[in-house]
């Protein structure tokens, strides 16, 4: 199809143009293939005694009072009650302030938004005041453009390519997996007729995006060139494993050999080892830095943070400097002094080990003979930081480690360039962590439970949403909870705030001083999800629980019960069936399998990066059976590649993707 320009769009003038830009969109034909995130169903109401919290619903009522304005900090709160006969409700609304003329007695309005537990009854927070019918599309919010006005552009452009899009997937695969012709997928994934057409659409995209993303990688992959080969003997993994000080699961052996046999061959390894939280992966990944090593091979290890990079430095220094392994530490608050002594070291091989963060890919660090880099938590970087990594020896082994469990069928589709392990084990006494539900009405009960366990000698953890008091989302944010429990809750405790928007020094210094028991009490945002290793942590405490993804509250859940003490996590919240089914489960693939079916795998990552999630994921993340049929289809098509329908898929998937791989330095 030939491209046209935005600016040809009706209603986007320069300041739009500009903002579609930023956001990646040039024209036309990106703007038709910027598909809805979600959609609104608005062609059923839900009755008000039928609404849950934690769930987000469509409402026809009619105003049943006078409106209510006052201010609140920084907020100015609108509220009014509701009714549609069943039931009567509050709705509240934040910073909108011109909503007071408008809710009129008796006005009828269709409302959506989500329903909240407050002060012991429901209420509707920020909905939004609906004129149309049937099911709407949400876009991904671009700033500088209103949802309303994305909408009408993307209509608008809809028209402009209406029969254009040529169908270039062969008409032999869509016969077999029964998917529809393109151009009526384009127009109901964004203004479905139907739900059912709305899943025909999707459906379609979805199989052609991963299809040539499966392809691209695979053509990428299998490209490469030999990497650096490191014998070991099955002696050699004996050997590690009897130096440790504990006895492996029979998980962490398979892992660790799958590595050794990887690694012994003349390609480069590219493996991924997923692992739930308290799995041991870092015992498998120092038992492949220890071959590496014992090969004649420096190795490097890469950690998201400061805090997690100094934990594996000092891991490494109890489990690898006995075996005769000198290792050192690279990160960005080195003084110069130490940075060039840092830099010589690894440059002149006297390092066998080098731990750190970004700093180690950075330009003049170089390696004596780098044979092995092992990305730690994957998913907090991007596919550039990996390789940027790789490409400071001449085609070193790589290992990534992943905390966050993924199903294995997706994991094929995100990381199609790596071979996957699990450490499906956890190691023996090993205490789960016991979750609970914990209402509004409950708090004070719990603070007191918190303040039992601090007179123990334990320490807690307090997370929540947000840093400060948002104009758009109600929920309690990190500074309140951290004053009323300083002021008010708590205040015989040591209590400490840390959150993201900190100094990355000041961040690093309250999280040192929570590790070595000098707080009781961290209230922080997210920051703490990855890498903060603290024994004597018992308690994990999260506000507004029903803002976060599962496979995040497992994450978060994962930070206590790490000593011998038994560990609680609470989940401040009105009960819902997300919620419950976290409390009845501590297995993460269960709750990974679950969270990508309710929410999609962007949020399961809780980050988007370059090159590792596709559109057609997000389409339909949670058929799996839909991502085998893709990846079987790919390596057919791979294994008969003069095929024609082959070759038509290769071109497709060249187009697509492999330049954009090539450009991110993936093979």
């Amino acid at each position: 199809m030939e491209d046209v320009s935005l600016s040809t769009i009706r209603g986007i003038g320069p300041a739009r143009l500009k903002a579609f830009e930023a956001a990646g969109i040039r024209s036309v034909r990106d703007l038709v293939m910027f598909l809805p995130r979600d959609y609104r169903d608005l062609s059923a109401f839900t009755p008000l005694c039928e609404l849950r919290p934690g769930e987000a619903y469509s409402v026809h009522v009619r105003v049943a009072g006078e409106v209510s304005q006052r201010r609140a900090r920084k907020l100015v709160i609108t509220k009014v009650y509701v009714t549609d006969g069943s039931e009567t409700m509050a709705v509240v609304w934040y910073n909108q302030p011109w909503l007071k003329d408008q809710l009129t007695r008796d006005r009828e309005l269709m409302l959506y938004g989500r329903c909240e537990a407050r002060g012991g009854s429901l209420q509707l927070s920020s909905p939004t005041i609906e004129q149309e019918t049937g099911l709407i599309p949400v876009y991904r919010s671009i700033s500088g453009v209103p949802p309303k006005a994305v909408r009408q552009s993307v209509e608008a452009a809809l028209k402009v390519c209406e029969g254009q899009w040529p169908d270039e997937l062969p008409e032999s695969i869509r016969r077999r997996y029964g998917l529809c012709e393109r151009n009526f997928a384009m127009r109901n994934a964004h203004f479905p007729d139907s739900r059912e057409a709305l899943e025909t659409a999707r459906r379609r995209i979805a199989f052609e995006e991963l299809l040539l993303y499966q392809v691209a990688i695979s053509l990428c992959r299998h490209s490469g060139e030999p990497g650096v080969q490191i014998a070991s003997s099955d002696a050699d993994l004996a050997e590690y494993w009897s130096k440790m000080p504990f006895p492996p699961t029979g998980a962490q052996r398979r892992v660790l050999q799958e590595i050794a046999n990887d690694m012994r061959t003349p390609n480069a390894m590219a493996r991924m080892v997923q692992g739930d939280v308290g799995s041991g992966k870092t015992a498998v990944a120092f038992g492949a830095i220890y071959l590496a090593v014992r090969g004649g091979y420096q190795a490097a290890l890469m950690a998201p943070t400061e805090v997690l990079a100094r934990q594996h430095y000092e891991g490494a220094k109890a489990m690898l400097e006995p075996l005769g392994m000198k290792a050192g530490l690279l990160v960005g608050s080195l003084t110069q002094k130490q940075h060039r002594i840092a830099h010589e070291a690894i440059a002149s091989g006297e390092w066998d080990v080098v731990i750190g963060t970004h700093a180690l890919i950075t330009e003049g660090v170089e390696y004596k003979n780098l044979g092995l880099t092992v990305t730690d938590e994957q998913h907090r970087f991007g596919v550039r930081q990996r390789t940027e990594l790789s490409r400071k020896g001449a085609a070193p082994n790589v290992l990534v480690m992943s905390a966050t469990p993924i199903p294995r069928t997706l994991s094929l589709i995100l990381y199609g360039d790596l071979d996957i392990s699990i450490i499906d084990e956890l190691p023996p006494g090993r205490k789960g962590v016991k979750t609970r539900i914990v209402p509004e009405d409950r708090r004070q009960g719990m603070y007191g439970f918190l303040r039992s366990e601090v007179q123990k000698g334990r320490q807690v953890y307090v997370v929540c949403p947000l840093v400060e008091e948002s104009e758009a989302v109600d929920a309690l944010p990190a500074e309140v909870v951290y004053e009323n429990l300083r002021t008010r809750d708590l205040p015989d405790l040591r209590i400490e705030l840390v959150h993201g928007r900190m100094k990355a020094a000041d961040k690093d210094a309250v999280l040192e001083k929570f590790r070595k028991g000098e707080a009781d009490v961290l209230v922080s945002t997210t920051v703490i999800e990855v890498g903060v290793n603290v024994p004597n942590a018992s308690v994990m405490v999260v506000e507004n629980a029903e803002r976060f993804g599962l496979a995040q509250l497992h994450q978060l859940r994962g930070r206590v019960g790490r000593g011998s003490d038994e560990a609680w996590c609470f989940l401040m919240a009105e009960p819902n069936e997300r919620l419950k089914f976290l409390a009845s489960t501590t297995d993460g693939f269960r709750i990974a399998q679950k969270d990508m079916e309710l929410r999609g795998p962007g949020d399961l990552f809780g980050t988007r990066q370059s090159g590792s999630i596709v559109c057609g994921v997000g389409t339909l993340a949670g058929d799996t059976q839909l991502l085998k049929l893709v990846h079987d289809e790919a390596r057919s098509l791979l294994r008969d590649r003069d095929s024609a329908d082959a070759q038509a898929v290769i071109r497709m998937a060249e187009e697509a993707y492999v330049q954009k791989f090539r450009d991110a330095a993936i093979n």
